[in-house]
C-alpha cells in the first residue's frame, strides 16, 4: 500500500465523501421545502391548478431527496464512531446533544408530515395540509439551523470549558449563537434556495423540451428562473459582506501585530484570486456557504503545528474549488438574468401568450437542463475550500484532526471508502435517472400520482395553447 495513504489521510477523504453525498441531498430538502410551501400557497391563494400540478410532482422529488439524505446521514454518524472517536470522546458534551435535537427534529416533523403532504392532499383538511407543508419546511430549517450552529461552534468555539482534556458546556446560548453563526446559516439558506431553483427550473425546462407544456410545468419553470435571478446576486452580496465580518473578527481575535497585518492583507484581490497562503483565504465572492478560514492562530505562516506537520493547507487544493465556484456562480447570474429578461420584455410587449413561455428559445431551455445541478457544483466547491481552510484544526484551538482520528489499520479504512463511493456513485445515477424518469412520465401523460379530485381542485393537466 502506498505509505501516503495511512489512517488519517483516507478517514478524510472517507469523510470527505460521505459530507459531499449528504450535502447534496441535505441542500435540496431544505430549500425544496420552501419551494413547496410556496406553491401550496399560490394554489391555497388562487385557486388555480397549475400550482398544484407543480406541488404534486415536486413532492415526489422532495421525498426522494429526503430518503437519501436520512440514508447518507446515518453513514455519516457511524463514521463519526468508527473513525473519529476522539470528537465525540472530547467535544460529545457539546455536539451530542446539537447533533440529537437536529435529527429528532427532523425525524419528527419531516417524516410524519410528509406523509399527508404525499398522500393526505385528497383526505385531509385542505387548511391541515397547508400546515403539514409549514411544518416541514420548518422542520428542515431547523435541523439545518442546529447542524449549522455545531459547525460553527467548531470554528468560533465559545461558552464552554475544558475539564482534564472535555470541553464542558457552560453557555448553551453563546454555543449556538456563536459569532460565525448568523453568517454561516444565512449562506446554508441561500445555497439551498439558489440550489433548488436551477433544479426546478432545468427539470421543467426539460419536461417542456420534451413535450410537457402544461400550465404546471411553466409555473414551475417561471418561479426557478426569477427565484434565481433574484437569489444569485443576493447570495453573492451576503458572502462578500461575511467575508468582511470574518475578516475583522480573526483581526480582533489575534494578539499579535504581526498576525493582525497578515489578517488585513488576506482581502480578496478579485472574482478571480487565488486563495492566500497566509490565511487560507478565498476570494469574497467565491464564496457561498463559507467564511475566511484561518490556521493555527497565532502562529507564523510555514510555521508547524501542534502534530508536526505543516500549519497551511495545500493552495492547489483550494485554488481550483474557488475558481469552479466562481465560474458556476457567474454562470448562474447570467442563465438566470437572461431566461428573466427575455421572459420580461415578453410580457412588457404585450404578445404571445400570458405565461410568456414562447419567449424563451429552445437554447434557454438547453441552458437551464444545463444548469440543473449547478448548485450541487457550487456547494461542494465552496465545501472544499472551507475544509481545508480549516486544517489542521477540527475545533478550532481545541482539537486537531489528528488527535480525534481512530487508531485502525489503513486497509480496513480503504475498503470501507471504496464500498462507500462504488454505493454513493449508483445511489447517485439512481436518484438523478429517477428525476428523470418521473419528468418523463409526467411529459408522456401519465400520472405520477394519483389525480386530483376534481371536485376539490382545478384541473392539474390543463395544457396551454400550442406555440
Amino acid at each position: 500500500m502506498d505509505p501516503t495513504l495511512d489512517t488519517f489521510t483516507l478517514s478524510r477523504v472517507q469523510l470527505a465523501a460521505n459530507m459531499s453525498f449528504h450535502l447534496l441531498f441535505h441542500t435540496i430538502t431544505v430549500g425544496l421545502g420552501w419551494a413547496l410551501l410556496f406553491f401550496r400557497l399560490r394554489y391555497t391563494a388562487t385557486r388555480d391548478g397549475r400550482w398544484m400540478d407543480a406541488y404534486m410532482f415536486w413532492a415526489k422529488v422532495f421525498a426522494l431527496s429526503f430518503a437519501m439524505a436520512v440514508i447518507s446521514g446515518l453513514a455519516m454518524v457511524f463514521q463519526f464512531g468508527a473513525n473519529w472517536p476522539g470528537f465525540m470522546a472530547t467535544v460529545g458534551a457539546i455536539a451530542g446533544p446539537l447533533l440529537t435535537y437536529g435529527v429528532t427534529t427532523t425525524l419528527c416533523l419531516v417524516a410524519l408530515f410528509l406523509a399527508v403532504m404525499l398522500f393526505g392532499y385528497s383526505r385531509a383538511p385542505r387548511w391541515l395540509h397547508t400546515v403539514a407543508t409549514v411544518l416541514v419546511a420548518c422542520g428542515t430549517t431547523a435541523s439545518t439551523f442546529l447542524i449549522i450552529a455545531l459547525h460553527a461552534w467548531m470554528q468560533t468555539p465559545q461558552g464552554f470549558e475544558l475539564a482534564n482534556g472535555v470541553a464542558l458546556a457552560t453557555d448553551w446560548h453563546a454555543i449556538i449563537f456563536n459569532p460565525s453563526m448568523p453568517e454561516r446559516f444565512a449562506h446554508v439558506m441561500l445555497t439551498s434556495l439558489v440550489t433548488v431553483s436551477f433544479l426546478i427550473a432545468g427539470v421543467s425546462a426539460y419536461r417542456w423540451l420534451i413535450g410537457g407544456h402544461t400550465r404546471g410545468v411553466s409555473a414551475a419553470l417561471q418561479t426557478g428562473i426569477f427565484s434565481a435571478a433574484l437569489l444569485v446576486p443576493v447570495q453573492i452580496f451576503s458572502s462578500d459582506v461575511g467575508a468582511l465580518d470574518a475578516q475583522a473578527e480573526i483581526a480582533g481575535s489575534l494578539s499579535s501585530e504581526n498576525s493582525v497585518k497578515q489578517a488585513q492583507n488576506a482581502a480578496p484581490d478579485g472574482p478571480f484570486a487565488e486563495p492566500r497562503t497566509e490565511l487560507g483565504s478565498f476570494s469574497a465572492q467565491a464564496k457561498t456557504n463559507s467564511s475566511i478560514m484561518t490556521p493555527a492562530l497565532g502562529d507564523p505562516p510555514g510555521s508547524s503545528n501542534v502534530n508536526g506537520g505543516s500549519a497551511q493547507p495545500s493552495v492547489s487544493l483550494e485554488k481550483w474549488p474557488a475558481r469552479i465556484l466562481v465560474g458556476t456562480g457567474l454562470a448562474m447570474l447570467f442563465v438566470s438574468w437572461g431566461a428573466s429578461f427575455l421572459l420580461l420584455r415578453r410580457r412588457a410587449d404585450g404578445s404571445g401568450h400570458r405565461l410568456g413561455m414562447g419567449a424563451l428559445p429552445n437554447p434557454v431551455f438547453y441552458g437551464c437542463v444545463g444548469m440543473t445541478f449547478s448548485g450541487w457544483l457550487a456547494t461542494l466547491a465552496g465545501w472544499y475550500v472551507l475544509e481545508v481552510g480549516r486544517h489542521p484544526w477540527l475545533v478550532q484551538g481545541v482539537l486537531t484532526a489528528k488527535e480525534a482520528v481512530a487508531d485502525v489499520p489503513p486497509a480496513m479504512v480503504l475498503s470501507s471508502l471504496i464500498a462507500y463511493i462504488a454505493v454513493y456513485a449508483l445511489l447517485l445515477v439512481a436518484y438523478i435517472g429517477t428525476i428523470f424518469f418521473l419528468a418523463c412520465r409526467a411529459a408522456d401523460g401519465k400520472p405520477v400520482q394519483p389525480r386530483l379530485p376534481r371536485t376539490r381542485y382545478a384541473p392539474a393537466r390543463a395544457t396551454v395553447p400550442a406555440e
